[in-house]
C-alpha cells in the first residue's frame, strides 16, 4: 500500500497521525494564489517541501526530488506526482517490480482521478489569455487528462496489463479497486496496481464548489471545519493526495513470498437516477451497494465489525450514508441493531479527496484489521440528534480487533460504491 495525504507520506506515518487525533487541515498556503472571491481558505494540503510552509510542520512531507527530476516535474500535473509517490511506495513494500514480459503482461493499473488534472488547465488558459497558444506547451494536454496517473506509473514500471481509469466523481476510487479485484477474477490480470489520486485544490474547484454551498467557509478554526456527523456541520474541507494498493490473488502472493495485508472479499456499486449532486435521502441505492458487497463476499450484517463512512460533512450526505446504513444494518438482522456498529468518518482529518478518497480510505480499512485500532471521527463535539444513538467512535481511537471493515464511496451523479476488507489470518 502507497499513501500521500494532508497527513503527510507514508502508510505507516500517516496511520498514526490518525489514530492520535491528528488534522491535515489547514489554512491553504499563500502560493496557491486563489483568487480573492473564494471565500473558503482552508484544506487538505499535501505537505511539500520546498512548496508550502505547511511542510514545516510535518516529518513526512513529500519531497519531489527523490522521485523525480526538476524538469520531469513540470512535464505533469500534481495528481500525477501523487499517484507516482504512491505507487513507489506500494510496489516496494509489495515487492512487485517485474522485468520479464510475462509478469508485465498480467499486471493492470487502474488509477482513478474524480477531476484530473484542473490545475493544469487553469493554468494553461491563463497563459494563454496572457501570451497566446504559442506559449502554451506541448504537455499541457498528455498532463491534464484524467488517464494520465496510470499512464504515467504504466510507462514508468512497464505494466503492460489492462489499463483504466474511473472518473466517478467521489466513488471513482472505490471503483477502481473493484473493478481490479473482478480483472484478477476473471484471470484477465495476475496483480493490480489499484486507487485513486486527486489533485485540485484551486480557485476554479472552490468556486465551483462553493456555488454548489458543498464547501465548508469555516477558515477561523480549520482544523475543526470537517466535522461529520456533527449537528453544525457545514461543508465538507477540499483534500488532495493518492492512495493505491497491490492486489492479487492470495495463493499468487504466497507463492511468490509477499506478505498479504488484508483480504478484499466484497465489492459492490449501484446507481441512485436520481440527482446531479445528491442522493435520496432514504440512502436506498447506498444500501444497494452495500448488500451488493456482502453477497459477494457471502457475509451478512452481522459480520461487519467496523465502517469507514463515506461521510463528508455535507448535511444532507451524511443523512443519507446514515440512513442507509441503519436499512443494511436493522435490528432484525443485526443483534441490537446499529447502534452497536463502530462507525467512523476519517474525512475530518484529511478532508474530502475526490476521487482518491476511496484509495486512502480502504488502506485506512485495511490499517484498521491489522493494527486492531478504530480511527476516530474528529470533531464531533454536538452530535446529530438523528444519530445520536449510534457509535460514531468520537475523537479519540478506539482498540478493537475486528474481522470485516465496510468501506463506503458515494459521490455525483448517484453512483454508490462499498467495499469489504477481511483481517488475514495466516
Amino acid at each position: 500500500m502507497g499513501l500521500v495525504s494532508p497527513l503527510g507520506c507514508g502508510v505507516d506515518s500517516v496511520w498514526q497521525k490518525l489514530i492520535k487525533s491528528e488534522s491535515g487541515i489547514r489554512l491553504l498556503d499563500e502560493s496557491l494564489n486563489l483568487d480573492a472571491s473564494v471565500t473558503t481558505r482552508i484544506g487538505g494540503q499535501v505537505p511539500i517541501k520546498g512548496k508550502n510552509t505547511k511542510a514545516d510542520e510535518f516529518e513526512n512531507a513529500l519531497n519531489e526530488a527523490d522521485y523525480m527530476s526538476a524538469k520531469e516535474r513540470r512535464r505533469i500535473d500534481l495528481f500525477t506526482l501523487f499517484a507516482l509517490v504512491a505507487a513507489d511506495e506500494a510496489l516496494t513494500q509489495a515487492n512487485w517490480q517485474p522485468t520479464n514480459p510475462e509478469d508485465q503482461d498480467a499486471t493492470a493499473t487502474l488509477i482513478a482521478t474524480g477531476i484530473g488534472g484542473l490545475p493544469t488547465i487553469t493554468h494553461a488558459k491563463d497563459v494563454l489569455e496572457k501570451s497566446g497558444a504559442r506559449k502554451i506547451s506541448a504537455f499541457t494536454v498528455p498532463a491534464f487528462l484524467a488517464n494520465l496517473a496510470a499512464g504515467n506509473v504504466s510507462i514508468k514500471y512497464g505494466f503492460k496489463g489492462p489499463i483504466g481509469t474511473p472518473v466517478t466523481a467521489c466513488a471513482a476510487g472505490i471503483q477502481a479497486i473493484g473493478d481490479g479485484m473482478r480483472l484478477i477474477r476473471s484471470g484477465e490480470a495476475k496483480v493490480a496496481l489499484v486507487g485513486g489520486a486527486e489533485a485540485c485544490i484551486d480557485s476554479l474547484s472552490f468556486a465551483g464548489f462553493g456555488a454548489l454551498k458543498a464547501l465548508s467557509t469555516n477558515n477561523e478554526n480549520p482544523q475543526a471545519a470537517s466535522r461529520p456527523f456533527d449537528e453544525n456541520r457545514e461543508g465538507f474541507v477540499m483534500g488532495e493526495g493518492a492512495g493505491l494498493l497491490v492486489i492479487e490473488t492470495l495463493e499468487h502472493a504466497l507463492a511468490r513470498g509477499a506478505t498479504p495485508l488484508a483480504e478484499i472479499v466484497g465489492y459492490g456499486t449501484s446507481a441512485d437516477a436520481y440527482h446531479l449532486t445528491s442522493g435520496p435521502e432514504s440512502g436506498e441505492g447506498a444500501a444497494r451497494a452495500m448488500k451488493a458487497a456482502m453477497k459477494m463476499a457471502a457475509l451478512t450484517p452481522n459480520d461487519i465489525g467496523y465502517v469507514n463512512a463515506h461521510a463528508t460533512s455535507t448535511p444532507v450526505g451524511d443523512r443519507g450514508e446514515i440512513n442507509a446504513l441503519r436499512s443494511v444494518f436493522s435490528e432484525n438482522v443485526r443483534d441490537g441493531g446499529v447502534q452497536n456498529l463502530p462507525i467512523s468518518a476519517t474525512k475530518s482529518a484529511t478532508g474530502h479527496l475526490l476521487g482518491a478518497a476511496g484509495g486512502i480510505e480502504s488502506i485506512f480499512s485495511a490499517m484498521a484489521l491489522r493494527t486492531a485500532v478504530l480511527p476516530p471521527t474528529l470533531n464531533l463535539k454536538y452530535v446529530d440528534p438523528t444519530m445520536a444513538d449510534l457509535d460514531l467512535i468520537p475523537n479519540l481511537a478506539r482498540e478493537k480487533q475486528v474481522e470485516h471493515v465496510l468501506c463506503n464511496g458515494f459521490g455525483f451523479g448517484g453512483v454508490n460504491a462499498a467495499l469489504i476488507l477481511k483481517r488475514y489470518q495466516a
